[in-house]
């Protein structure tokens, strides 16, 4: 015979107190004497209640779910910011609720708008421009941002790319090497951050940076644009990559046309992702630190959430992992 689901009036009967008691108890809306809250919590265990989710939430107005908007979930470095966001989420008792636009703009706004109705607060990823972007306060959602923003005033977390640029160039310029080039992806506001850092640092030394771009930021991107940067008629000794996947995508294909590395090019991405540490060479990278980037934006919106104080801004410091993909060449 099928046990019986105890109800909150079951557990009201057993434990010689009103369903309001219960309900406020469970719910963490009103603390109550030591003996009542000892004999709820042994008649809930011993009755096996659960509480219902949408119930509490009629009753506390709130989902205990936030909601997390990356671009592309097949890309490690989002991945690595669902799992810091996710454990903080756990943590708290919060469900996290993934969206994934797949880098496409267009799936952005409708996207948001029914993850909205499901959750308590929002973490955002955009490709969109940010003037387009004021439909998001009407979302009456509080929000937290990843980037930069020039317009609008939301809570962010953010990587110093610019500093992250600047970084790897400076890397490679000590190494000697004097013909450097950028492969960028120029729909993203970062790319203009870790651009500006490479050529303040080149600028600084009178050396100059080709700068080319791609449609998509995925090795095969990196492969595609891989003959154009090599068989050119000035080809560079050093290539920076917008992000650790157009380099490995890059270093795969310039071994298939014959080229050796890091004798013939150098070269060195962004994100630090797991894959960089298996490829040969082990690809140099500037960590970003994107599980700690899921872990600060979950922390920030649920301190909103909560109503305490933050900051408007949290900044992540980027570190250089140096590895064999770049030689010295001085």
């Amino acid at each position: 015979m099928k046990k019986k689901i105890a109800t909150i009036r079951d557990v009201a009967a057993a434990a010689g107190v009103s369903t309001a008691t219960v309900s406020k108890f469970v719910n963490g809306a009103q603390r109550f004497s030591p003996a009542v809250e000892t004999t709820l919590r042994a008649v809930i265990k011993d009755l096996g209640y659960v509480s219902n989710p949408l119930a509490q939430s009629m009753i506390t107005g709130r989902t205990k779910s936030i909601g997390l908007s990356v671009l592309d979930i097949s890309n490690p470095h989002f991945a690595s910011i669902v799992k810091g966001a996710n454990r903080i989420s756990e943590q708290h008792g919060y469900t996290l609720l993934l969206g994934n636009t797949g880098e496409n703009p267009q799936r952005e706004r409708p996207l948001l708008e029914a993850l909205s109705r499901r959750v308590d607060g929002l973490i955002i990823f955009s490709r969109m421009p940010e003037a387009e972007m004021e439909w998001m306060l009407q979302l009456q959602k509080p929000l937290v941002f990843f980037g930069r923003l020039t317009q609008m005033h939301l809570p962010r977390v953010a990587s110093d790319d610019h500093r992250g640029g600047y970084m790897v160039a400076q890397h490679l310029q000590a190494l000697g090497h004097k013909k450097m080039a950028y492969l960028g992806f120029s729909k993203s506001r970062r790319n203009d951050e870790r651009l500006e850092g490479i050529r303040e640092c080149l600028d600084a030394r009178s050396l100059p940076v080709a700068v080319y771009d791609t449609d998509m930021p995925s090795s095969m991107e990196g492969e595609r644009m891989c003959s154009t940067i090599m068989l050119g008629p000035d080809r560079p000794d050093a290539l920076i990559c917008y992000n650790d996947l157009l380099a490995l995508g890059f270093m795969k294909e310039a071994q298939t046309l014959g080229f050796r590395l890091p004798t013939d090019i150098s070269v060195a991405g962004f994100d630090n992702i797991e894959f960089g540490r298996y490829t040969y060479p082990p690809l140099t990278t500037v960590d970003l630190q994107s599980e700690q980037m899921g872990v600060s934006a979950a922390e920030k919106l649920l301190a909103i959430i909560d109503g305490k104080a933050t900051d408007d801004i949290t900044t992540i410091e980027p570190r250089l992992i140096v590895r064999a993909s770049t030689v010295n060449r001085a």
